[in-house]
């Protein structure tokens, strides 16, 4: 997450928004969504928008109805990026107080206390930021399946030590992962037989497409919607 593009459109962030509720979860300001009856959970790791954009928790909640128990946890402690036009606001110094290597140790406790709840099969999904964390986290069994949308800047390395079965949504316009370089960790991943893996490449979209894109354009929507889908249906084969 080092790209211009990675804090474009940004939203206007609600803390009141979505149909669930706000709760501490593994030691964090979290988001919960969903039935706690379901033996399946999805943590959601946000961009750097964090999670009290309004289509992200949108998102929660439409991985919620189809039937999983869903944690979008503040991994930024409550300091997203908002306004971008600030002049006190500088990229390199947020990146630097909300480091990945941070979320991927804030991440662990959310997934013990999932475990411990009785959850018996967890995914995860990652945006930017928040994929950059979880292509670490991939590299145990800690999750039974992860989504990486419009990755930040991974690296060869860290797609060489994943060990679940990982899906790939990539954007045709992104300067952090462009699409030759995900379509070599495809080729990467494919020669691991031990675990499924699948690389997408959506034509005609920019990075952030699935939760930064416009409500009232129609392609746009439809072009995230797909990706959602493709998102839910991975969760669907692989989280059960």
């Amino acid at each position: 997450m080092s790209s211009s593009q990675c804090f474009e459109n940004a939203p206007t962030l609600s803390s009141t928004c979505g149909a669930g509720t706000v709760q501490e979860f593994g030691g964090l300001q979290t988001y919960v969504t969903g039935s706690s009856h379901s033996k399946l959970a999805i943590l959601l790791l946000s961009d750097g928008f964090g999670y009290e954009a309004p289509n992200f928790r949108k998102l929660a909640d439409k991985v919620a109805a189809a039937g999983f128990f869903v944690v979008v946890p503040d991994f930024f402690h409550g300091d997203p990026v908002t306004d971008l036009n600030d002049p006190k606001f500088d990229r390199d110094t947020w990146m630097k107080a909300h480091n990945t290597d941070e979320g991927f140790e804030d991440a662990k406790p959310v997934i013990e206390a999932l475990k411990s709840k009785g959850f018996s099969a967890i995914g995860a999904a990652g945006f930017c930021w928040g994929a950059m964390v979880l292509v670490k986290l991939a590299s145990s069994t800690d999750l039974q399946a992860a989504v990486l949308l419009h990755p930040g800047r991974i690296t060869e390395d860290e797609i060489n030590n994943v060990k679940i079965p990982i899906s790939i949504l990539g954007a045709e316009i992104d300067h952090s992962s462009p699409p030759e370089r995900m379509k070599q960790f495809g080729k990467n991943l494919s020669e691991k037989s031990e675990f499924d893996s699948f690389v997408k490449i959506y034509p005609g979209v920019a990075h952030g497409w699935t939760v930064r894109y416009n409500v009232e354009d129609e392609s746009a929507v439809k072009s995230a919607e797909e990706a959602h889908l493709d998102m839910l249906n991975w969760f669907t084969k692989y989280v059960k």
